[in-house]
């Protein structure tokens, strides 16, 4: 959020930002954006706020996993909330998903259909309700965002699986670690959501990843090499233990490399920030103190 907001008041916009708290405006205001109070679950306050805007950005998404049917219908409900005043204006209107809706084992591209009993499945609908508003005369776009999206503040899977292993002794991968990941930047995705923001044809479907795959034993080693203990390859049964939960277990074992040759053309997004091995390498990844 802060790298997207940051990018678009340097591109001359101006910044209005959902806030579920005084921390979250304050930090907003922190940099130089204009708090709006909510909550995914405010329809109230998503209708007022898009009805305000000249363009709505809409990247928030959670829930209790247990209920993925539940999480698919709160951000389909607030997408349809946010779109809805859009309607017929020509504004933009960019909903966020993620790569891995993508089928696994292939280099899937923007044309793809996504794999309706994939891991990660449950992301389509928004997609799909994003992309309904293209018809109704919205300038509506979706990014799906590769898995790791590195760089300083980064609190998902690569922390995640930096604090297994510190937890656990050993730098782990699944199988013999072939497996790729896209990843990006996180300057250049708040890039690829300014350009998307000003100028993605509506029905636009695209890519956020500036590397197409990158195999998780190539992670796990940098990793072992940082904090310097052992690399191990798990099966999928250990994999579910060794982990969070089956479900991460699953996930770090997913091979889901993407392209993002026509989000670049499109748009004229060039990635130019460091890649995910260096980051990992060099960042402070691996010298931050654990959580």
């Amino acid at each position: 959020m802060v790298a997207v907001v940051t990018a678009l008041i340097a591109a001359g916009h101006a910044v209005t930002g959902l806030a579920r708290s005084d921390t979250a405006a304050a930090r907003l205001e922190s940099l130089g954006a204009t708090p709006h109070r909510g909550s995914l679950d405010d329809l109230d306050s998503l209708r007022s706020g898009a009805e305000a805007a000249d363009g709505v950005l809409h990247m928030a998404y959670g829930g209790d996993f247990s209920d993925l049917d539940d999480m698919m219908r709160r951000d389909r409900t607030a997408i349809e909330t946010l779109g809805r005043p859009l309607e017929h204006s020509g504004k933009p209107f960019v909903v966020t998903s993620g790569t891995l809706v993508m089928p696994a084992g292939r280099e899937a591209t923007e044309k793809d259909e996504p794999d309706a009993a994939g891991i990660a499945a449950f992301r389509i609908a928004g997609e799909r309700a994003g992309l309904g508003f293209a018809e109704r005369g919205v300038r509506a776009s979706v990014v799906r965002l590769a898995p790791t999206v590195h760089g300083p503040q980064d609190h998902g899977f690569v922390p995640m699986l930096i604090a297994t292993a510190r937890r656990t002794g050993v730098s782990a991968y699944v199988g013999d670690g072939s497996n790729r990941w896209p990843a990006v930047h996180r300057l250049d995705a708040a890039a690829l959501f300014r350009l998307a923001l000003e100028k993605a044809p509506a029905g636009s479907m695209l890519h956020g990843a500036a590397e197409s795959g990158v195999t998780l034993k190539s992670v796990a080693e940098v990793i072992a090499r940082g904090l310097g203990l052992p690399t191990v390859s798990l099966t999928p049964d250990e994999a579910a233990t060794h982990f969070v939960s089956p479900f991460m277990a699953t996930l770090y074992g997913f091979d889901g490399p993407v392209s993002s040759s026509y989000t670049q053309e499109l748009l004229g997004w060039t990635p130019t920030g460091p890649a995910l091995l260096d980051d990992l390498e060099h960042g402070d990844y691996l010298t931050a103190p654990a959580p």
